[in-house]
């Protein structure tokens, strides 16, 4: 009988002079954020540095046009009567309706099923066991960024998977839930399928396009063979920083050891044999493809309830409701798992299963509260309107060379980003400016949503205003209790940085060639 093996990570020490002024700047980076209150509190400080903003520009008279509307907006104080009534009143549904939090939730109850079952690590131990420690890497990487198709159920599902595939090759499995969480984050508007955003981006795109133009049309595959492109290379670029930077600060996340244990407690199936566990991962390797069947068959009729309006698949019930159908997948597979090696004996085990799943991420739920009521405040004053409306008049006033006004482009919307950390949100804002600022410069609106997608994604993993990102810091907390903002920024900040270069000098490649960005899309 053979019983599967938890091993944990031996993460080694560096040794003298290995690590650089690089690294220690990084480790600077950790101590000065880790030395921030905890992200419960630091939330609510947060928020009254944004009250007395608001006050004082509200006092100032600030206004601009809302280029979605034609209006004009103010901030609005948060130092007034109608914002306590407000913000008071709406706190209760602000968290409730706070978007990550269904979607964690509703996840993770079939997650932890298969989690539990000890489906996760027998798959990372079998399929990674011929793999080096470098690949798995790149493996974990290429997941992230094709599994922002998943929408915001990837971090839910693919960060605890970074872990198991980094704790089955001997490494640290925070710093597979790290590389998970960047490749998801910075890299997710690199993917190469055609997601949800992608149909709203280009909606987005052809409503500004056509403040110039009635004709212009901007489609969902309008960047695609750029982002497919952008895929591979960004995966490989996430490995190599990891490899060459990451890994010599690897020892700084070494899990606490009960904390360690008590995670792989929940996934190791004792008594389980060899081919009793091979039999059990081929029946629920059939299991999936019936799960994929049924799916695909519900899906083919044009007047399928799941199907969206004119029997659209990108926009319709079964995307919007992703995270069900992700639910009961993980549910599906982890019960056929589980019965068959034992690990699950009987009704109860199931829902005992998810509410250890949900016990786990008890301390998300109360971050959650915290961070929703603070973007409820931040959305109630209007700043973020006034600074994405101010930033675009910005770029158009200074009528530089074409590749200079893309920098600046790119560096000022990567900077509103670390504000304004919702992709759709942000470019709802900009795009009414900037799409027809740079159609009459000669850019194409496709060419314009591409510099868009750059700027967007690789910002997001080194900012707390970002809800992803408070979630990673929860995760990592699951095995580090010490574990805080300046640790996931001391190693995400090297692989954003690098990657918004390389991200940049391949546009510009593209550009310079002439490549078209998707199917009868030029550059320019």
């Amino acid at each position: 009988m053979s019983t599967p093996v938890h091993r944990t990570p031996e993460v080694r020490d560096p040794e003298p002079g290995e690590e650089g002024r690089g690294s220690r700047l990084l480790d600077l980076v950790e101590r000065a954020g880790n030395a921030l209150p905890h992200p419960f509190w630091l939330f609510w400080i947060l928020g009254g540095a944004v009250a007395l903003v608001s006050w004082v520009l509200n006092v100032s008279g600030l206004r601009v046009e809302d280029p979605s509307s034609g209006d004009l907006v103010g901030v609005r104080s948060a130092l007034s009567a109608d914002a306590v009534r407000d913000l008071v009143t709406g706190a209760e549904e602000s968290f409730v309706t706070f978007g990550p939090l269904g979607i964690v939730l509703m996840v993770m109850l079939g997650v932890a099923v298969a989690e539990r079952s000890g489906l996760f690590e027998a798959l990372a131990r079998r399929t990674l066991s011929g793999l080096s420690p470098r690949s798995v890497v790149l493996g974990v990487a290429l997941g992230g960024v094709l599994g922002k198709f998943l929408s915001d159920s990837a971090y839910v599902v693919l960060i605890p998977l970074g872990a198991v595939a980094f704790r089955a090759v001997g490494r640290s499995p925070m710093l597979g839930m790290i590389v998970a969480f960047v490749s998801i984050n910075a890299a997710g508007d690199a993917n190469p399928l055609i997601a949800p955003g992608d149909a709203l981006f280009a909606s987005v795109a052809t409503e500004s396009a056509q403040l110039v133009d009635k004709d212009v049309v901007v489609r969902a595959t309008d960047n695609m063979y750029f982002t497919t492109v952008s895929a591979f290379v960004l995966a490989g670029t996430i490995a190599l920083v990891v490899d060459k930077i990451l890994a010599k600060r690897e020892h700084r996340l070494a899990p606490d050891p009960d904390l360690e244990e008590a995670a792989a407690r929940q996934v190791v199936a004792a008594g389980v044999d060899d081919a009793t566990e091979m039999r059990a991962l081929k029946l629920t390797g059939v299991a999936v493809l019936g799960y994929a069947a049924l799916i695909v068959l519900a899906l083919v009729p044009g007047s399928s309830p799941l199907r969206g309006e004119g029997g659209a698949i990108v926009e319709s019930p079964f995307m919007d409701a992703i995270a069900v159908f992700l639910t009961a997948f993980f549910l599906l597979i982890g019960t056929v798992y589980g019965r068959l090696t034992g690990r699950i004996r009987g009704s109860r085990a199931i829902p005992e299963f998810m509410a250890d799943g949900v016990r786990s991420i008890a301390p998300l739920l109360v971050l959650f509260f915290a961070v929703s009521q603070f973007l409820a405040l931040f959305k109630w004053t209007n700043i973020s309107t006034v600074v994405a409306v101010e930033g675009a008049d910005f770029l158009k006033r200074l009528g530089a060379p074409t590749l200079l006004l893309f920098t600046l482009l790119i560096v000022v919307v990567a900077l509103m980003n670390l504000l304004i950390t919702s992709g759709s949100a942000l470019w709802t804002l900009v795009a009414p400016a900037l799409v027809p600022m740079l159609m009459l410069l000669g850019t194409q609106p496709a060419t314009t949503m591409a510099l868009y997608r750059i700027a967007d994604s690789c910002t997001n993993s080194i900012t707390p205003m970002s809800t992803s990102f408070m979630l990673c810091v929860g995760y990592l907390q699951t095995l580090r209790r010490k574990a805080g903002i300046g640790t996931l920024v001391s190693f995400t900040l090297p692989v954003a940085m690098i990657m918004l270069g390389v991200w940049v000098l391949l546009f510009f490649a593209w550009y310079l060639l002439g490549i078209p960005l998707g199917p009868g899309t030029p550059v320019r």
